[in-house]
């Protein structure tokens, strides 16, 4: 039964999971990036979960994405960092600015290895989701499961769905994004009973529309450089038309592109032009053809990339950013664009929700036992520990906004100052102090420190270190002579 209206929907129950009361039973809600990460771990870690996604199928986005050092040790560890290298292009060239008549900005540089330890690496989203994807047991993931409320008590946490199931946990993780059914549920239980934050009964503050979409491979004899080693990273800004774009190579000769065009400078008439909340193949042909003849690096239009994009692997959306200060209430927790949205601007936003997942496994491990107590705890120590350190990019991600979206006069100042002014020992510094945090998976092997820079250390897991001793023990125990 697919309706939404609850007064309409015939139940289902599912009966609790059985505990073996020390591991807590996770629900997570959400089949995204951070909601498959989270799985991945969790799976590692020996703690049961299951994932309830809202969609009818998973259908990756399209467009570029880009991870850097802190979260690559963490993937490194998990083993994917070397499968992701298979589908990405190292982004060790400069990050090039043009004019919309392709006269140069400014040419950034990259971040060297041999101090940050890793390269930036770049790929079309899609692939990366795949990979995390075809890691966690399908039967794991459970679609059509959109949540309508949720309940909570000392004895657990149950989610109604919006098909008349409902299912039951020790743990909710709300990890299905800036529309969050979870933290609509559990803000409006807040809000009634007066304890609402009251700036997170503000919506998302919406900047930017953003248009994304990957070619198929393409002809490097028209498109010379796409079939580079090293990923062209491009970014254009419009002159005078509210608009700007970029084109990332990636492998397989392919193009990511995006088109985004800055709400502030635009009428309000314009917005509803536009206007979609979600992330998906609607129809997007009024912005198609105003966005056509914008000339790209590779040679060509930006309509010559549309053009090679399958159609249904072009999405839009709003480019929204908010930091909300509720992230957990009892049994619920939220991570990732569900508790902190943040413009892509800078390739944070992903960053930032996976080392939410790494973050909250390690406390979920850690965890004395599953009494209401324990998870109060161990949910107010994993906010406690992420908030000042996203809301830092946060507040990065806003600033590189307006250097590299940016179309007020201002704004145009702006970039040039920081792109041809500033001098590069703080760029560097910068540049140093946004991976200095790699969280790692504390009940795995740590993956050696790399790059000559200093990094925030990493608090080791005291239960990991006793198991470990532990195995040791037996392994060295002398063996009786009647086990021969």
């Amino acid at each position: 039964m697919s309706s939404e209206n609850e007064s309409t929907v015939k139940y289902s129950s599912q009966p609790p999971p059985v505990s073996d009361g020390k591991n807590a039973n996770v629900m997570i809600i959400g089949a995204g990036l951070a909601g498959l990460l989270l799985a991945i771990l969790l799976d590692k870690a020996g703690i049961p979960y299951q994932i309830y996604e809202r969609a009818k199928e998973v259908k990756p986005l399209g467009g570029v994405m880009s991870l850097n050092a802190g979260v690559l040790p963490a993937l490194e560890q998990l083993g994917l960092y070397e499968e992701l290298q298979k589908v990405s292009l190292p982004a060790t060239g400069t990050f090039n600015i043009y004019k919309d008549n392709m006269s140069l900005i400014a040419s950034v540089k990259s971040e060297p290895a041999e101090i940050i330890g890793y390269d930036r690496i770049v790929f079309a989203r899609t692939d990366f989701y795949n990979l995390l994807l075809s890691k966690v047991p399908q039967e794991r993931i459970h679609f059509c499961k959109k949540v309508m409320s949720l309940e909570q008590n000392k004895e657990g946490v149950m989610i109604r769905c919006a098909d008349g199931t409902t299912y039951h946990g020790d743990i909710l993780v709300g990890a299905d994004g800036a529309h969050s059914g979870v933290r609509q549920a559990l803000y409006k239980r807040l809000t009634k009973a007066g304890t609402l934050a009251p700036s997170d009964s503000n919506e998302l503050n919406k900047g930017f529309i953003c248009m994304v979409g990957t070619t198929k491979p393409l002809d490097p004899a028209k498109y010379p450089g796409v079939d580079d080693k090293v990923a062209c990273c491009n970014q254009i800004i419009g002159n005078n038309n509210n608009y700007c774009w970029s084109a990332f190579s990636v492998p397989g000769n392919r193009i990511c592109w995006n088109v985004i065009l800055q709400l502030s400078t635009v009428k309000e008439s314009s917005e509803h032009k536009f206007k979609n909340s979600e992330w998906g193949p609607e129809t997007s042909e009024p912005m198609i053809k105003e966005v056509r003849d914008f000339l790209i690096p590779f040679g060509g239009t930006l309509g010559d990339l549309i053009d090679a994009t399958p159609r249904d692997n072009i999405s839009r959306v709003f480019l929204e950013d908010k930091m909300f200060e509720t992230w957990h209430h009892g049994r619920t927790v939220l991570i990732g664009d569900a508790c902190h949205k943040l413009l892509p601007s800078s390739g944070l936003g992903a960053v930032t929700a996976m080392q939410d997942a790494v973050v909250l496994a390690n406390y979920l491990y850690e965890m004395k036992g599953i009494t209401p107590a324990d998870i109060q705890q161990t949910l107010f120590s994993f906010q406690e520990e992420r908030y000042s350190r996203v809301k830092e990019q946060f507040d990065i991600s806003k600033m590189s906004a307006k250097l590299i979206y940016g179309q007020s006069l201002f704004e145009r100042f702006l970039r040039i100052v920081v792109f041809n002014w500033l001098p590069e020992s703080v760029k560097m510094r910068d540049g140093l102090k946004g991976v200095e945090f790699r969280p790692q998976a504390t009940f795995l092997p740590l993956v050696p420190s790399r790059g000559t820079g200093r990094w925030l250390p990493q608090k080791p897991s005291q239960r990991y270190q006793a198991e470990q001793a532990k195995l040791k023990a037996e392994e060295q125990a002398p063996v009786a002579i009647g086990d021969w």
